[in-house]
């Protein structure tokens, strides 16, 4: 069976010769000039299809304002359509977790009920005494005599002095989000206290704090929004549920799975990331390399480590047993024969599963870190470059932040790629064993994605360091453009069909182990490659 075959994926698009030779990326080495047109089309292409990712996005990234204008605008609705106030809006809002139709639909079904339950009153319960001639009234709490000035109350009407409400509203703020649903002090009492009585009544410290335990709750109570997970982030997210893609950039430019809430992790699911996770924290592991790696004292079953050559081995004191490494029985006896004969121990067959199982896992785990590593100094480059690199390059080469922007585009590229290679390392070790076909074509295909990223990111890396360090002629920059726009391309648009093919379970595979639409790849292929020739280097 060969595996180099051209390969169908996706309703066309094939993988053989996506990534090109180095020919097609440098060009045959003949004279020809780059071509600044065609540099600029490949850059446009790139810049275009950001940008129809960006509209294509299930999702929006809201900045602080932006996400009080959303809160607002949903108060606003909730008022008008209940002819309600915008106070008693947002407290029915908070109170049905910003569900807008939950909200209609209890109110229309039951408004008495809602009211009675969120503590919403249409007219005071208690009844102020207007034939009070000394105009005095007692506070609830203190139990003071006040002048009615000095006296506030819910829309129940039971009264207290702002000294009471005050600490009381401080203490409720200071006790957490469980502000937001403040009643009357009075115990029998239910009712709702709204955010003005809470702006007039506190510091401005406090008001502060209730400002974003209200801003909290409306992300965190709506089931489509939620917090970037970035440290020192303070954006958030409103996602559009029922998407089937759950990768998610934040302006900050943190990657994230909707769904879990870690970092992005096509081309694997969110059960298969949490095994993996797991298990790189299991202790197990640990166990499994002592039953691997240690004997057991044959005297007093202490774990011994071989640690020299010598098969001769003694037990630490105050055992200080003497046993043969290879047979365990005891070195004085054991020379006389039978430590080179074998005899099947009940345990050898384990060990060697425990320990090919520990190898396998220990060769997928160090992929996998390796490139989480590079991801990060990937990472940090592309800060350098947006902060510092742009900048000095603009003024040595005189060209504008946007001619210079695909190199941030390429590093992008980079970190992208990398994070989708680092977890198509957990994909091919839950691979399963009876698939050979599907390994051979995955470790292929995964071994062609490493070639060709391994080529845009060290060519990325060092042709730039050149240009930083010293200045060169334009031509030369040209040149480089013209390749980096080519590798960034053409790398892009493997790993698009490299996720789609391992998301599609290498469905290309049938169950007798060959390849399903090769018979006509090959034309497509060939296509394919001749547009990458012509497109990337004149």
């Amino acid at each position: 069976m060969d595996v180099h075959g051209k390969q169908r994926v996706d309703g066309g698009d094939t993988f053989s010769d996506d990534m090109p030779s180095e020919l097609d990326y440098y060009g045959d080495g003949g004279d020809s000039d780059p071509d600044p047109a065609e540099d600029y089309s490949i850059l446009e292409e790139l810049e275009g299809d950001a940008k129809h990712q960006e509209r294509e996005k299930p999702y929006r990234v809201l900045r602080e304002e932006e996400i009080r204008l959303c809160m607002e605008a949903d108060v606003s609705e909730v008022s008008n359509v209940l002819s309600i106030s915008k106070l008693e809006a947002s407290m029915l809002l908070r109170h049905y977790n910003w569900n807008i139709g939950k909200v209609h639909d209890a109110w229309f079904t039951d408004e008495l009920g809602v009211r009675q339950k969120v503590g919403l009153l249409e007219k005071p319960q208690v009844v102020s005494d207007d034939n009070n001639c000394n105009n005095l009234v007692t506070c609830g709490i203190c139990l003071e005599h006040g002048p009615r000035d000095s006296i506030r109350s819910a829309i129940c009407g039971h009264p207290f002095c702002c000294e009471c409400w005050r600490l009381y509203i401080k203490t409720s703020i200071d006790d957490g989000p469980g502000c937001l649903m403040m009643k009357c002090p009075e115990p029998s009492c239910s009712v709702a206290v709204n955010g003005e009585m809470v702006n007039e009544l506190s510091s401005e410290e406090h008001r502060k704090r209730y400002r974003q335990y209200l801003l909290k709750s409306y992300v965190e109570q709506n089931k489509k929004r939620k917090w970037c997970p970035a440290p020192n982030c303070e954006n958030a997210i409103d996602f559009d549920v029922g998407n089937t893609s759950f990768d998610v950039t934040c302006a900050c430019s943190h990657t994230f799975c909707w769904n879990c809430g870690l970092d992005t992790h096509r081309p694997v699911g969110c059960d298969i990331v949490a095994k993996w996770e797991e298990k790189n924290l299991d202790q197990s592991l640990n166990e499994t390399w002592k039953k691997i790696n240690t004997k057991p004292c044959p005297s007093c079953n202490r774990l011994i480590e071989k640690n020299a050559g010598c098969m001769h081995m003694m037990c630490a004191s105050p055992c200080r047993f003497s046993f043969c490494w290879l047979c365990l029985k005891e070195w004085s006896t054991h020379c006389r024969g039978g430590c080179n004969s074998y005899c099947a121990s009940p345990n050898s067959r384990e060990t060697r599963s425990l320990k090919q199982d520990l190898l396998r896992y220990q060769h997928y785990y160090d992929r996998w870190a390796a490139n989480e590593r590079s991801r990060q100094i990937a990472l940090r480059y592309l800060e350098e470059i947006q902060k510092t690199h742009i900048i000095k390059m603009r003024d040595i080469l005189r060209q504008t932040e946007t001619q210079l922007s695909f190199l941030v585009e390429a590093w992008k590229q980079i970190v992208e790629c990398r994070q989708v290679l680092k977890w198509t390392y957990v994909y091919g070790y839950y691979l399963p064993e009876n698939e050979p076909a599907k390994k051979q074509l995955f470790e292929y295909l995964q071994g062609e994605a490493e070639l060709g990223l391994e080529r845009l990111h060290g060519f990325a890396e060092k042709e730039l360091a050149m240009f930083i360090q010293s200045v060169k002629p334009g031509d030369e920059f040209n040149e480089f453009r013209c390749k980096l726009l080519g590798l960034t391309k053409v790398t892009k648009n493997y790993f698009e069909n490299l996720v789609r093919a391992l998301e599609n379970g290498l469905s290309d595979v049938t169950s007798d182990g060959s390849y399903s639409s090769a018979s006509d790849s090959g034309s497509s292929s060939k296509k394919q490659k001749i547009n990458a020739e012509s497109t990337i280097c004149k």
